[in-house]
């Protein structure tokens, strides 16, 4: 039998944008279920829903990745470990490494209590631990060069996860007064996000935000693949830094680029996780003029209650570079991207996303 994949885009059904992404695929007669974020703790259900109608009702899952500790990812992988026996969990915790970054929070002197801090911080990966420890499910650390399947990790770095648990606005380097200082600025920065102008633009213009994406959202995973001769990535919520060092990782390995057939869309369309010369990078230059065959799929976690996501000028972008009428988002409902699959579900094609005349101010 032929190689193929179905890579689901599962619609999280709430006010905030959620990844829960099942795919299962074959390769040399080989087939693999590979789950990637569970959305919110709510999510879990309608992903075992998910798996077990259309991935044929399965007792065991190969791999689950745990992307990165927000609750929109990884919230709704707790209930695989109640439903399924799985072969390997994948995330990065950061408290295995408080011995080497112990010097560099000044408030604590001891390991286990800068460990203990790390955990209290990132409940969702706590919990996914406990959850592996209690059933014996195997974890392993997704740094860069790490295999999962058919799936190569390009990011993070070892290096710069470390420098990203130390720059989060998590750590446990700022006092009570910062951290409520810090979510009061966010609340007035999300309010000003809300309240966002649109300006007309013509074809080919982009504007993108001069604020970079979190610290969290830059401890994303990054995982390609090559399967049915596609190429396919999977972002997460990874930002610029972290789509510079996938696409170094891959180069260095000798993959040109551009050149994907499958692009999830970082952070649920994000204006801060992305910029023109990072999109030319990964999916070509802009095109002088609207394609007329879509060249790749964009595919976007959003949910339709979420007004801020995915932002215009994201979606502009992906037009720009021949996305075309495959700019799809699960704001519409679950979105299956596939190629060669021998399975009918008799879906109806997904509707895309259309082409803004405007953008973000």
């Amino acid at each position: 039998m032929s190689d193929y994949y179905e890579i689901d885009f599962l619609n999280v059904e709430s006010k905030r944008s959620g990844d829960a992404i099942p795919l299962r695929y074959r390769i040399n007669e080989v087939s693999r279920i590979h789950v990637v974020d569970g959305g919110f703790q709510a999510t879990g259900d309608k992903l075992i829903e998910h798996i077990n109608r259309y991935y044929g009702h399965p007792t065991h899952i190969d791999h689950v990745v745990a992307t990165h500790p927000d609750g929109d990812h990884a919230g709704g992988l707790r209930s695989l470990f109640d439903e399924y026996t799985i072969g390997a969990l994948w995330m990065l915790r950061p408290w295995l490494y408080a011995n080497e970054l112990i010097h560099r929070f000044a408030r604590f002197q001891y390991v286990a209590n800068l460990e203990q801090r790390l955990r209290e911080l990132y409940p969702n990966l706590d919990v996914l631990e406990q959850l592996a420890f209690e059933t014996g499910t195997p974890i392993y650390e997704p740094f860069q060069g790490a295999r999962i399947g058919a799936f190569y990790v390009l990011a993070p770095t070892k290096a710069r996860f470390l420098d990203m648990v130390v720059d989060s606005e998590r750590t446990p380097e700022l006092s009570r007064l910062e951290r409520e200082n810090l979510e009061i600025t966010e609340g007035l920065l999300g309010l000003l996000r809300a309240a966002v102008e649109f300006v007309a633009a013509k074809w080919g213009d982009e504007r993108f935000s001069d604020e970079e994406t979190s610290a969290e959202n830059e401890m994303s995973v990054v995982q390609y693949a090559y399967i049915d001769e596609k190429r396919i990535l999977l972002t997460a919520d990874a930002g610029r830094s972290g789509l510079t060092e996938a696409a170094n990782y891959l180069e260095a390995a000798g993959v040109a680029l551009p050149g994907l057939d499958v692009f999830q869309v970082p952070h649920h369309g994000s204006r801060r996780n992305v910029s023109t010369a990072l999109l030319d990078r990964w999916l070509g230059r802009r095109l002088l003029f609207a394609p007329g065959e879509p060249s790749f799929t964009a595919a976007i976690s959003a949910s339709a209650e979420d007004t801020d996501h995915p932002r215009k000028a994201v979606v502009r972008a992906c037009y720009h570079r021949g996305a075309g009428s495959r700019t799809v988002s699960s704001e519409h409902g679950d979105l299956c991207i596939g190629s060669n699959s021998p399975h009918n579900r008799g879906w109806v094609a997904a509707t895309a996303l259309p082409y803004p005349d405007q953008q973000e101010d």
